[in-house]
């Protein structure tokens, strides 16, 4: 396969995230596989954050990558951690052996990449119309920054990325909002149909019935249309009473 067409490859792979079974870890593994295929870089880490902010390493593809992944967020500095909290393109270089890491920015992070054989990173944001959610993190072993062309493919894969999940995390919402609402549609059937069968039980009007079917589920700690499915499916196991005044004077 050439190049071009394991970029296309790769661009219509991340594309597809409005699946039924999707996977977030597998989806963003994925992505670290294409960025050490595609870019000329040795292994891929990528960080994302969850709904309180918190970034999480979520893929790697190596074993080393982890470590050093996991080194940044205990410490809370890093290119990657820098890359995020500063939502813009971070550049590492380790030049010669010869340097202390002392002299290097965040020596700690500096020390344990030499140490697990890279000597520079380019850690790109995963972002979408301003929205950053996390970091791909490309690791080299040879020294030196990742050129412009590299950088600007790495960033075409992160975005791509970046917009499946958020269309994923869109479309979960929507049906999640769907459900609510078509549970509320229902739920408002089920106490129409109660208030009908209480108002004829007490020979009372439907807002003295709905009264009663409050006063029942507040008297029980109950939710109203919990009470509502009872009179409707099991009215014997209901008391109801004649209703007072109701003091929170609801509309039904």
């Amino acid at each position: 396969m050439s190049h071009e067409e394991a970029l296309i490859t790769a661009f219509v792979d991340l594309a597809d995230t409005l699946v039924e079974d999707f996977d977030v870890i597998e989806f963003l593994n994925r992505l670290a596989g294409h960025s050490v295929a595609l870019l000329d870089v040795d292994a891929a880490g990528i960080l994302l954050t969850n709904p309180q902010g918190r970034l999480h390493l979520i893929a790697a593809s190596s074993e080393k990558v982890r470590l050093l992944e996991l080194l940044q967020l205990q410490g809370r500095q890093g290119p990657c951690v820098t890359c995020y909290t500063e939502r813009r393109r971070v550049d590492y270089d380790d030049p010669a052996p010869g340097v202390p890491v002392s002299d290097l920015p965040w020596p700690r992070f500096a020390k344990a990449a030499r140490q697990e054989g890279f000597h520079s990173v380019c850690a790109l944001p995963m972002r979408h119309r301003g929205q950053v959610i996390g970091a791909l993190n490309l690791f080299r072993a040879e020294p030196g920054i990742l050129d412009d062309r590299n950088a600007t493919l790495g960033q075409a894969l992160a975005d791509i990325a970046t917009t499946g999940i958020l269309q994923e995390r869109a479309s979960r919402q929507r049906e999640i909002l769907a459900r609510q609402l078509q549970h509320a549609l229902d739920s408002r059937v089920v106490i129409e149909q109660a208030k009908g069968f209480l108002a004829h039980r007490l020979q009372v009007s439907l807002d003295d019935a709905f009264s009663s079917l409050r006063a029942i589920a507040r008297d029980g700690n109950h939710k109203l249309v919990d009470v509502a499915l009872q009179v409707v499916t099991a009215p014997d196991t209901v008391v109801p009473t004649r209703p007072v005044a109701d003091p929170a004077g609801e509309e039904n």
